[in-house]
């Protein structure tokens, strides 16, 4: 299956200026040089703690942060070399799914308004009969009754304000949504719905996705690969079975073992892996590889040398001197 998207070394580095008035610029890294590709119709999980770079990376793909270095390849198209109006022309294509459902819908306007905003946004031509039509399309297939189109967002439940806002991510009928951790500020049981919902537009639409989160019961369920972040770079990028069944990478082996097992005798029988300490100031990132302050497999080879990211059978990559001890 063809790859729609293709990022090739992409790095988002922020300048920051410390020591006060006099003091100097460094830049604060991220994303540090991160390849990958996301086919049409497949769900792409990128996951790792906070602060590894998961939202910057998705923001820069739909080019709503620009990238200081590196291509992000639409349909063959470089998104970082186009002009405002060129990429308008493209976010017809790409859309985006924020954290927090309610903070992210304008409490001023109505559910029809909201889904109707980029409508009118992409085509201003496009009459009042059309677009309601597409709204109530919409809204049934996110699971609101089109009854529902005149009412304010809080008025609905937090599950329910996640619907609008991926019905208003779906009205344009886009090729790539970027999820950025869409269910962790609902309950279980809504996550669960929304999760299902996601596959099933999925499924209807032919739709590819980019979904961040740092739950990997959740990516385990919905995504086809999963891509593993550590300070702004990759790690590990792997199928999702093959990724949680054998673990290569240990920060991967980490994350994984965290995982909350249903089964009480299987909880209490697996191995803890902890980590030690927190993570690194990206304004100031270990030398060599960056996970080396944490890692229980580091030498000092890690602390000269950067892992060079291996790709091996299957597509399977892997960014660490000592895989395979």
């Amino acid at each position: 299956m063809n790859a729609v998207l293709k990022v090739e070394n992409l790095k988002v580095h922020f300048p920051i200026k410390t020591g006060g008035l006099m003091g100097k610029t460094i830049p604060l890294k991220a994303v540090d040089g991160i390849s990958f590709d996301v086919k049409a119709g497949e769900c792409l999980g990128v996951v790792g703690e906070s602060g590894c770079g998961k939202s910057t990376l998705g923001r820069a793909v739909l080019q709503l942060i620009k990238a200081t270095d590196g291509k992000v390849l639409w349909l063959g198209d470089n998104l970082c070399d186009l002009g405002a109006e060129d990429m308008r022309a493209r976010r017809r294509d790409l859309q985006l799914v924020f954290q927090d459902p309610l903070s992210s819908l304008n409490p001023r306007l109505n559910v029809a308004e909201i889904i109707r905003e980029p409508l009118y946004a992409a085509d201003a031509g496009i009459s009042r009969e059309e677009a309601d039509a597409r709204i109530d399309e919409i809204m049934t297939a996110v699971g609101l009754l089109p009854e529902m189109r005149g009412r304010y967002p809080h008025e609905f439940s937090g599950g329910q304000c996640q619907r609008i806002a991926i019905a208003r991510a779906m009205v344009l009928k886009p090729k790539l949504i970027v999820c950025d951790e869409p269910v962790s500020a609902l309950d279980v049981s809504i996550q669960a719905q929304i999760i299902n919902l996601l596959r099933r537009l999925q499924k209807d639409y032919g739709l590819s996705l980019i979904f961040i989160s740092h739950d990997l019961s959740v990516v385990r369920h919905l995504c086809h690969r999963v891509m593993v972040l550590y300070l702004g770079r990759m790690m590990e990028l792997a199928e999702r079975d093959a990724l949680f069944a054998r673990p290569l990478h240990p920060y991967t082996q980490a994350l994984i073992a965290a995982v909350p097992i249903p089964d009480p005798a299987k909880e209490r029988a697996k191995t803890p892996v902890i980590l030690s300490g927190d993570l690194p100031s990206p304004l100031n990132p270990p030398s060599g590889c960056v996970f080396r302050t944490r890692c229980p497999k580091a030498t000092p080879k890690c602390i000269k040398e950067t892992p060079a990211v291996e790709t091996l059978d299957g597509g399977r990559q892997i960014a660490c001197h000592h895989w395979k001890s």
